[in-house]
């Protein structure tokens, strides 16, 4: 399929802009960096279309980890996101990667752990009001229950690789505000969800703040590419394969959340460089 001329140009100027976003926040000794990757789906690469690391946990080549871990050869990369994942299952299944010579490591996580996954099959399959009810349960667990379990693992990761410098990144909106042509769920479920994703990401990056950990936050990145914007950076529902639904897709990762997470990185690693000097 090939793309109308201005749509092509237009991505080639994103990826020539993520480039020098890259170029410019990575520090020269990124290549001595022991890079880890936790998290969930958001960072194991779901929606990206390629799991050619790890099908299982739909590990992909094209999420923003791998991408980062390509472009910069640190000294070691261990790639241990998976689709699904909860705090627990970081703990149990994830935590044991890092160590004491782990200087970075990213996470996405807490989306699963509220719930947003059914919360998403109600809005998309009941009313409005099942929408709101949905969102209203795991906006409560997010602020009340959530807390305490990024709390418990920033600790644990902490503990396990007291030298690293840790990046926390977040969950972009879904959908665009103005979504009047927008065919499918309605405005109610559109705001709701987008407000959904603010108080997760509130809490994400309070738990981050106490933990001393970096928090970045992809929000700004993906405005203008939300569901309904015409040059979307998220899958809609997807009938035919499921579970790439509502994640980034290999563009997300690549001009959403690399750029972030690029930035974050270099700045953490320049500040621990400059610690240590």
């Amino acid at each position: 399929m090939k793309f109308p001329r201005l749509v092509a140009s237009t991505a080639c100027a994103v990826s020539l802009a993520a480039a020098a976003v890259t170029a410019a926040t990575s520090p020269a000794f990124a290549s001595s960096t022991s890079y880890v990757a936790l998290g969930d789906s958001y960072s194991s690469g779901t929606g990206t279309g390629s799991y050619d690391l790890d099908s299982g946990c739909q590990r992909s080549s094209k999420a923003y980890a791998a991408l980062w871990a390509s472009s910069h050869s640190p000294a070691s990369f261990k790639f241990v996101a998976c689709s699904g994942a909860k705090t627990g299952d970081v703990l149990n299944n994830q935590v044991s990667a890092l160590s004491s010579s782990t200087t970075l490591a990213s996470i996405t996580i807490g989306g699963n752990d509220a719930g947003f996954s059914s919360t998403m099959q109600t809005c998309v399959l009941g009313s409005d009001q099942d929408c709101l009810n949905a969102v209203a349960t795991a906006e409560s667990y997010a602020k009340n229950t959530l807390p305490g379990k990024l709390n418990n693992l920033f600790s644990t990761m902490r503990n396990r690789a007291p030298s690293a410098r840790f990046v926390v990144l977040d969950y972009p909106h879904l959908y665009i505000t103005n979504d009047t042509f927008c065919i499918g769920m309605s405005h109610t479920k559109h705001v709701a969800l987008n407000q959904a994703a603010d108080v997760l990401d509130g809490v994400i990056k309070t738990a981050a703040s106490n933990a001393q950990f970096t928090f970045a936050d992809v929000r700004s990145q993906f405005s203008g590419h939300e569901l309904c914007s015409g040059d979307d950076w998220l899958h809609a529902v997807d009938f035919t394969n499921i579970g790439n639904s509502y994640h980034p897709t290999a563009t997300g990762h690549a001009s959403g959340y690399l750029p972030v997470f690029t930035s974050a990185a270099g700045a953490a690693l320049t500040a621990s460089h400059a610690k240590d000097s």
